[in-house]
Parts: structure tokens; sequence; C-alpha cells
């Protein structure tokens, strides 16, 4: 390429597309502001040196090597516009070049909290299976029907991980008077405080709560931490509602601790996605399913493009970025979670 007059930007969304995370208004502001080379993810190698010696910006998450990084003199930051942080290139050489490496993940923290209030709607007041018997005609009317049914107002509920999402939840959860516990050890107990939670150990939040929300990321520490043991240190009853990633528990011992009765269970996320069709979760009582569909709205992702525009226009002034996060250099390399499959 030669004659570049407007900043370049390097897009490899991939599992995104321009298309899903920019509205036609944003896209075509997108296209007006700056170049924009369309690149295989797994092949930013392969760019000519006048493509990767002029971009300024990578708008996703692909691959790199320090060389490649090294061929790119100009690049200031990478938009992660998939959300989860990949160990997938070279954090260190980043954060020495002060290139910005930011994520658009919080854009789903509001969508998915809700739907986390609707799963523990639907399992406190038997929605699902109340609904379910209507249908079939086998409905018990009254009080008949609220056998096991409880209210969220005034319960005790726990949090395990506290950030965008957590908080996001928190703030859902602000008018029903519950007393919130949270554990979260990548965070002080002030910052717990100001946010009205009670900064709590893991047993204290599994064995004292009524409703669980887990929505700690994955990292190469907490990978699987929640298994039998959790799952039976729980009060008899507890539901059990999985937002994050399936990683960090043992699905296997979650799936035994709904079929004995002793705990109920939500979740949005599984070990392998799309789940097969014989898996045994498909069939469960008092387990409630949803295909990893809580953040995936329309309005979440046209608002990631929104947010990389601003961003961008903020670093084409030599200020920092302001509404992406940004990744961290202590905590970057021990993000575990996979990519998220798109259909």
């Amino acid at each position: 390429m030669t004659n570049i007059k407007r900043p370049l930007a390097i897009s490899a969304p991939e599992p995104r597309t321009l298309d899903l995370i920019f509205s036609d208004k944003a896209r075509a502001e997108l296209h007006a502001k700056y170049e924009i080379v369309e690149a295989d993810p797994d092949n930013i190698a392969g760019l000519g040196d006048d493509i990767l010696g002029h971009a300024r910006y990578i708008i996703g998450q692909p691959p790199l090597s320090a060389e490649t990084l090294a061929r790119m003199p100009a690049l200031r930051s990478i938009l992660n516009v998939e959300s989860n942080l990949l160990n997938n290139m070279p954090y260190e050489v980043l954060f020495e070049r002060g290139i910005h490496v930011v994520t658009t993940g919080q854009v789903f923290a509001e969508p998915v909290a809700e739907i986390g209030l609707g799963f523990a709607l639907a399992l406190a007041r038997g929605i699902v299976d109340a609904d379910v018997a209507f249908r079939q005609g086998n409905e018990f009317w009254g009080g008949e029907g609220n056998a096991s049914a409880r209210l969220i107002a005034g319960s005790e509920i726990g949090i395990v991980g506290f950030g965008d999402l957590g908080r996001a939840l928190r703030r859902v959860l602000s008018g029903f008077r519950a007393h919130i516990r949270v554990f979260d050890p990548w965070l002080p107990r002030s910052i717990l405080e100001e946010n009205g939670v009670e900064p709590a150990s893991l047993e204290d939040v599994l064995t004292k709560s009524d409703f669980i929300f887990v929505v700690a990321a994955v990292t190469s520490e907490n990978k699987g931490f929640l298994g039998t043991e959790a799952f039976a240190s729980m009060r008899r009853g507890a539901a059990f509602i999985l937002l994050s990633r399936a990683d960090v528990v043992d699905f296997d011992a979650l799936m035994a601790a709904v079929a004995s009765g002793h705990i109920v269970a939500a979740s949005d996320v599984y070990p392998e996605e799309p789940l097969p069709s014989n898996h045994p979760v498909r069939s469960l009582k008092g387990f409630l399913r949803s295909a990893h569909r809580a953040g995936a709205l329309d309005s979440a992702f046209k608002k990631m493009g929104d947010m990389v525009l601003e961003d961008m226009d903020l670093m084409d002034r030599g200020l920092p970025p302001m509404r992406c996060k940004r990744a961290e250099r202590e905590t970057v390399s021990r993000m575990r979670s996979k990519p998220v499959a798109m259909n």
C-alpha cells in the first residue's frame, strides 16, 4: 500500500464481524476515518511491511509473535472485541512498548446480570416447571404449587468474582434487600465494602448463601476449583447459578449435586459448546439451561463498536483509551478462557 493518508487499522475481529459490532452509522465513521485492512487472524505475519509498518490499531485478538510485532513500529493498541483475553501474544513485549491491550467485554455485564436474576427468580419460584406442568395439564393451584418456593428478598446471596459482571449483579439485586457476600481474592476489602457487599471467604459464600452466582473468570489458578466438596458444603436447596465460564467448576460434580437433590442450578455455559445432543445435563431435573446466550444481545455488540471508535479517537489525539478495559500486566497471562464460538 502506498500514499496512506488515514490511520491504518487491521481488522481481524473473529469470531465477531465488523457488521456485528458496528452499526451502519458507526461502520461508516470507521471507514471514513481509517484505512481498514481486512486480514486472516491466523496470518497477520503474512501481511506486507507496507501494511504492518503503518498499522496503528488491530481490531481483534489474532495470534501475534514478537517477530511480527517488531515489524509494527506504529502500533498503538490491540482492541479485543471477543471479550476473553487469550494467551496468544507476547504481552510482555506489548507492555514494554506501551501498546494498549484493551477489551470490550464489559458490554456483556448488564445483559448477563439480568439473565442471572431471571435464573434466580425462576429457580426460587419454580417458574419453568410450573409452566411445563400447566402446558401438560398437571398444574398445582395456589399454595399447593409453592411447596418449595421462596423469596430472593431478604435472602443470603453469595457472589464468586466481582469484576464488571459481579458489580452489575450487585446493582440488579439491590432492590431485594438481600445480604450479599463476595469472594474475590484479586480485590481488596475496601473496594468490596465501597460497593455495599461483605468481603467473605469462599467457604462462607458457599455455606451461608441461599443463592450463589459464579461470575469469576477462568485463570491458571482456579480451573475446576468448585468441585464435589464445594457443592456438598452448600445449604440444601441452595441455587447455584453459573454465568462466567464452565471451566471454573467440575461440571460432573455439579450435575451430581443437582441429581442428588442437594442443590438446584442454572447455567449459561458448558464444558463443550455446542453441547452434544446426548449430554446428561439436557434432561437433568433441577437444572435450568441456557445456550450461552446471556450476553449475546445486538445492543451489546453494537456498543462494542461505539467503544472501539471512542478509544481510537482518544488515542489518535495522544490520550489513553478510556472506554474499553485495559489488560493488566500482572494478571493477563493468568487468563485461561476459551474463545467464544459464533455460529
